[in-house]
């Protein structure tokens, strides 16, 4: 009989507590049992396993970016919408580096794999937030590739301590938020 109080979500929502407190790549079945109070057989009553748990971690992750920009961007169009976008986005990754790390890990499975739904629902918050600077279609999916790549690279880097020159790295943030800012203006069509 499972324990109460745990389920899926809940045994999810614990993986990603603590894989942002530790680390993705040192989660473990047996950490997360320990945490729970509970042996690591018992877990599998609730995810199939590591990669399982993983991949829930990674739904959740993805879900929750798309709504944090989503947030962030509602009512906003243009700049202020790039800027509270992006500053939702950095925010997230250095919040929770753990869940973070395992949304850029996942991978979907078939059809009805719901990670494909929070992907998607990740891009819809990121289209969102670009509306304001009328692109051609055709020229979305390059901004998109190219604010993910920005972004994640800086919030990535950020993260794991890799500005060491001396000048404030939320100068850096908001000069390449204008930077691009500028870019997408300048590309309208």
């Amino acid at each position: 009989m499972p324990r109460a109080g745990l389920d899926a979500g809940s045994v999810t929502a614990a993986g990603a507590a603590l894989a942002d407190e530790i680390g993705f790549d040192r989660l473990s079945m047996g950490l997360l049992a320990e945490r729970l109070g509970v042996k690591a057989p018992s877990l599998y009553k609730h995810v199939a396993g590591q990669a399982d748990l993983s991949h829930r971690i990674g739904i959740l992750a993805m879900t929750e970016i798309a709504d944090a920009i989503g947030e962030a961007t509602r009512g906003r169009a243009g700049r202020d919408a790039l800027v509270a976008g992006a500053d939702a986005m950095r925010t997230y990754a250095l919040e929770h580096p753990g869940r973070y790390t395992a949304g850029n890990a996942a991978r979907p499975g078939g059809p009805d794999d719901p990670l494909r739904a929070a992907v998607d629902r990740l891009f819809a918050s990121w289209s969102a937030m670009l509306r304001g600077y009328r692109l051609d279609p055709d020229q979305e999916i390059h901004v998109l590739r190219l604010l993910r790549s920005t972004l994640h690279g800086f919030a990535s880097l950020e993260a794991t301590g890799g500005f060491r020159i001396g000048i404030d790295v939320d100068d850096s943030f908001t000069w390449v938020v204008r930077f691009i800012d500028q870019g997408l203006r300048t590309t309208r069509q």
